[in-house]
């Protein structure tokens, strides 16, 4: 398939194509709000049925939830204790499907100890709920994707986890799910979707939706954050995916329907490989929730909370509370405890929690159990709750519910549609060899290359080809080689350091400075593909640089309250605008521009 880049034109010429659509004769079918996971599905979904579709998101691709998630692709073990088959069976068949076609490249394996502590009624209780898990992604109909489980010994559990500690368990069930990186596969659906003919803005918020006098919408009012112009644009369809936004957007509408949603919480952290010896994942059942400590290739990811949110949606932060909540659980099953010096990284999100039915006025809705598709009023459909692993299976719902009875003729093909880097991937891998052989690569750095890049990792080389020192890894960030810099900005859609350093890169938790250390080079490669002046690269680093010293102070305040205050003394480059009126759930009235304000366009 052709692959159509993500470049700052290609956003300039969406918004020409978005205020074009205002003269009736150029009315989109489809206008997806929200730049996260199921509104990036949503567009793939609508442009591949041969609907015109466009896509914006208020900041930055997947910069909300989507790239906060434990950044699993998975079945949801806990839904068995419920006895929600369906449920089950329906994830583990999207995830099968994503590690066999659709991202092979994005979507890889990832096995888990499933510790016991009783060595007769706890091992088969937990070994049927496991097998019948197997069992349920072996009835999807397709090619299994992943090994169905096993039962270990403690020396067994001891060989592939040796910093577990000795009498944690006697020991344990091995099985099996897959692992993503949430943002790069949110931008990959993006790109995708732009491939197949889809318009999509960053940095383009909703202030307003236009409606009939009857209370249609047929339309809506958008600013373009990096210049400030507002525009029109006229959709048959306005699909509203945004998250903890979602009732802030509804309510643009002026109807008193829609979908009720809370945000809760949820924080990770992040320690180097080598502080805690294992080879596969570890789930831990907690009083509140589900702990997993997940291998990554360099590190490993230790989460989740699940607490109220309340505060602003924008920028949510861990606490100190939070990261001594996840050390404790984590280190009451460790040999070796962690401690506040091995944590090189947090991240905090917010998950969407969909409040049981919907408002009154809402004609009609569509209900699972993970998420609901509603209509609050004619040419406005809300698509709330869910997870990243079912994303396809709810954007297919919420187009599905868009376009009503067009769906029989125009029926959704997203099961059959790889997204971009798919398609050749297995010659890359054949070749990787001799690729990484003429540009020094060794096997590590070629695995790190083809699961971002998969197939796409051809204009990579280009690049190196081009600019032979674009093959070198960064200086102060050698995980990474330029050409994943000056790529991130020719492809992939960044604006900012922001975006390269949170999104494109994970180099905000990576390394323990944040990748502030990289911050100059980095600057320095992107510059010239962006088109900074000196005074806007000084400006974009003193406002990364002021980010990442807010996101540390804020981590060591006790309550969301303190850490809140302390994480909006950094300024956003381009805010979100305050819509006053429309201030949805956590939001804050009259908060000053630059200082993290929220607005209902989120992800």
């Amino acid at each position: 398939m052709r692959t159509a880049p993500l470049t700052a034109q290609a956003r300039t010429d969406a918004l020409a194509a978005l205020r074009g659509s205002a003269a009736r004769e150029d009315e989109l079918d489809v206008l997806v709000i929200g730049g996260g996971v199921t509104g990036a599905g949503v567009a793939v979904d609508a442009v591949t049925r041969g609907l015109s579709t466009a896509i914006v998101e208020a900041q930055d691709w997947a910069s909300g939830t989507s790239s906060r998630s434990s950044k699993l692709v998975h079945g949801g073990l806990r839904y068995l204790q419920m006895l929600d088959f369906h449920l089950v069976r329906e994830a583990l068949t999207e995830r099968d499907l994503l590690i066999n076609r659709l991202a092979p490249h994005l979507v890889k394996p990832v096995s888990f100890l499933y510790p016991l502590e009783n060595r007769v009624w706890e091992r088969a209780y937990v070994g049927a709920g496991v097998a019948l898990y197997d069992t349920l992604a072996s009835v999807n109909g397709g090619k299994r994707a992943l090994p169905i489980h096993r039962h270990l010994s403690r020396k067994g559990m001891e060989r592939l986890f040796p910093d577990l500690r000795h009498d944690a368990a006697i020991g344990a069930v091995r099985y099996w799910d897959a692992s993503v990186d949430d943002a790069r596969l949110v931008e990959t659906l993006v790109r995708t979707a732009v491939s197949y003919g889809a318009h999509a803005a960053s940095r383009t918020q909703l202030v307003n939706l236009h409606t009939t006098s009857g209370g249609a919408v047929t339309g809506a009012e958008l600013v373009d954050l990096e210049t400030g112009e507002h525009f029109d644009v006229r959709a048959r369809h306005v699909i509203n995916a945004t998250g903890v936004w979602t009732e802030a957007t509804e309510s643009l509408a002026g109807s008193e329907g829609g979908l009720k949603v809370l945000a809760s919480k949820g924080i990770h952290i992040v320690v180097p490989r080598s502080r805690i010896a294992g080879d596969v994942g570890l789930i831990l059942q907690t009083e509140k929730s589900v702990l997993f400590i997940i291998p990554w290739s360099r590190y490993w990811v230790i989460g989740t909370t699940d607490t109220p949110w309340e505060q602003e949606l924008t920028h949510p932060v861990a606490t100190s509370a939070d990261i001594d909540y996840v050390m404790e659980h984590a280190n009451a099953v460790l040999s070796r405890p962690i401690t506040r010096e091995d944590i090189i990284g947090t991240w905090a999100g917010l998950r969407p929690l969909l409040q049981p039915g919907t408002k009154e006025g809402t004609s009609s809705a569509k209900v699972s159990r993970e998420h609901t598709v509603a209509s609050p009023t004619p040419g406005l459909t809300v698509i709330a709750g869910g997870k990243l692993t079912t994303y396809r299976v709810m954007a297919k719902d919420a187009v599905d519910f868009a376009i009503g009875s067009r769906a029989t003729s125009l029926p959704s093909i997203t099961h059959e549609v790889q997204l971009v880097g798919a398609e050749g991937l297995r010659v890359f891998q054949r070749q990787a060899r001799a690729i990484g052989a003429k540009y020094d690569w060794d096997r590590p750095r070629m695995d790190h290359l083809l699961h971002r890049y998969g197939s796409l990792l051809g204009e990579l080389i280009d690049l190196c080809d081009a600019n032979p020192d674009l093959a070198k890894p960064l200086e102060h960030a050698s995980a990474y080689i330029g050409a994943e810099v000056v790529y991130a900005a020719s492809h992939e859609g960044a604006l900012h350091l922001d975006d390269i350093l949170m999104h494109r890169t994970r180099l905000n938790y990576e390394q323990a400075d944040k990748g502030v250390g990289a911050l100059e080079e980095i600057a320095d490669l992107v510059a010239p593909v962006l088109g900074w002046d000196a005074t806007t690269r000084a400006d974009e680093i003193a406002a990364y640089r002021s980010r990442a010293e807010a996101e540390d102070a804020a981590a060591a305040q006790p309550d969301d309250v303190s850490a809140e205050q302390v994480r909006l003394e950094a300024a956003d480059l381009a805010p979100m605008r305050d819509l006053g009126k429309h201030v949805g759930a956590g939001e804050k009235p009259g908060s000053p521009a630059g200082k993290g304000t929220s607005g209902p366009a989120g992800t």
